[in-house]
C-alpha cells in the first residue's frame, strides 16, 4: 500500500466525525431523501409488472411471467407508429420553441433597466405557472371555442364564418405550443436569471469601451457565461422527452383530432387506468424511459464532444 494513502477505515472514521459535527445540517436531508425514496426509488420496483401478466389476485409472484412479449405485442399495434410520430412531433415542437423561450425571455429582461417594469413583466409570466391545467383549458375554450369564443367572435366579424381550433387536428399543435409557452415561460426565467446574475460586470464595461452595443455584448459574453447552464438544462430535459404532458394533452384531445393528439401518456392511461392492462401499460411506461436514458447519455457525449461539461 502507498505510504501516503491512507487506509479506508480512517477515511470511514473521518466522514463519521464530520457528519457528527455537522449533524444538523445532515438533519436538513431527511425530508428531501426520504421523498425520493418513497415516490422515486420503491416505485421502481412496479417494472417488474412489465415482464408479468399481471392480475390483481394473483399478485406481483402469483402472475405469470411473459418476458419481453408485452413489448412485441406494443411494437406490433398498429398504434405504435402513430403513437410515437405525434409523442415525437409535441416532444420536438417543445424543444425546438418552447425551450429556447425563457432563454430568450431571461435575456431581454436582463437588458431592461427599469427596475419597476422587469418585476412586473416577471410576475405577470409567472402567474400562469401556478394554474391548473382545468383553468388552461377553460381560458383556451373561451377564446377559441367556435360558439362565442371571442377569436371565433373577430374573425367572423371580418370574414363572416368561425374556425373550429378545439375540434381541429390542424390547430391541435399550435394551441398545444402556445398553452405549453404561455404557461411555463416565466416558470422557466428563474434559473437563466440566476445564471445571469453571476456574470461578472467588468466583462461588459470592457465591452463598452470597446464599442460593443447591446446584442454583440448579448451575443459575446451573456449567452457564452450562460451556455453552462442551457446545456445542463438541456440534457436533463432529455430524459422526459417523451413526456408530453397527460393533463395538458387529455383536455385538448377529442375525437375530431384523436389522429394528432394521441400519444404515449393518454395511451397508457386509456389501457392501463380506464382498460386494466397493467402490465401492458408498464412495459409502455418503461420503454419511454428507456429512451429518456438513452438520449441522456447521448446528449451528454455530445456537449463533450462541443467542449461543455455535461453531467456525467
Amino acid at each position: 500500500m502507498n505510504p501516503q494513502q491512507k487506509p479506508v477505515w480512517l477515511g470511514f472514521r473521518g466522514s463519521l466525525r464530520m457528519i457528527r459535527k455537522e449533524k444538523w445540517l445532515y438533519l436538513l436531508l431527511i425530508p428531501g431523501i426520504l421523498y425520493y425514496a418513497i415516490f422515486c426509488y420503491k416505485p421502481m420496483w412496479g417494472i417488474i409488472y412489465a415482464f408479468e401478466n399481471y392480475s390483481i389476485k394473483k399478485g406481483v409472484f402469483g402472475s405469470p411471467w411473459v418476458g419481453f412479449s408485452n413489448f412485441v405485442r406494443f411494437f406490433q399495434s398498429p398504434s405504435f407508429w402513430m403513437l410515437f410520430r405525434n409523442t415525437t412531433v409535441l416532444a420536438l415542437t417543445n424543444l425546438v420553441f418552447y425551450f429556447p423561450a425563457p432563454i430568450i425571455l431571461a435575456l431581454l429582461l436582463n437588458e431592461v433597466k427599469h427596475i419597476k417594469f422587469k418585476r412586473t413583466v416577471q410576475s405577470l409570466t409567472y402567474l400562469p405557472h401556478f394554474l391548473s391545467w382545468v383553468i388552461i383549458y377553460g381560458i383556451f375554450q373561451n377564446l377559441f371555442s367556435a360558439e362565442g369564443g371571442v377569436v371565433n367572435l373577430l374573425i367572423q366579424q371580418f370574414t363572416g364564418h368561425t374556425i373550429s381550433f378545439l375540434e381541429s387536428s390542424f390547430w391541435f399543435r399550435p394551441l398545444y405550443l402556445l398553452q405549453t409557452v404561455w404557461k411555463e415561460i416565466g416558470w422557466g426565467t428563474i434559473i437563466f436569471l440566476a445564471a445571469l446574475s453571476s456574470v461578472d460586470l467588468t466583462l461588459y464595461e470592457a465591452a463598452v469601451v470597446d464599442g460593443a452595443g447591446h446584442w454583440k455584448r448579448m451575443l459575446h459574453i451573456t449567452l457564452p457565461c450562460i451556455m453552462p447552464t442551457i446545456i445542463t438544462l438541456l440534457i436533463l430535459r432529455m430524459g422526459s422527452f417523451l413526456n408530453t404532458g397527460f393533463e395538458q394533452i387529455f383536455m385538448l384531445r377529442n375525437t375530431m383530432n384523436r389522429s394528432v393528439s394521441e400519444v404515449f401518456d393518454t395511451y397508457v392511461y386509456n389501457i392501463g387506468i380506464t382498460g386494466g392492462q397493467f402490465s401492458y401499460a408498464t412495459a409502455i411506461g418503461l420503454f419511454k424511459s428507456a429512451i429518456g436514458l438513452v438520449l441522456v447519455f447521448g446528449a451528454d457525449r455530445l456537449a463533450k464532444k462541443i467542449g461543455q461539461e455535461g453531467i456525467l
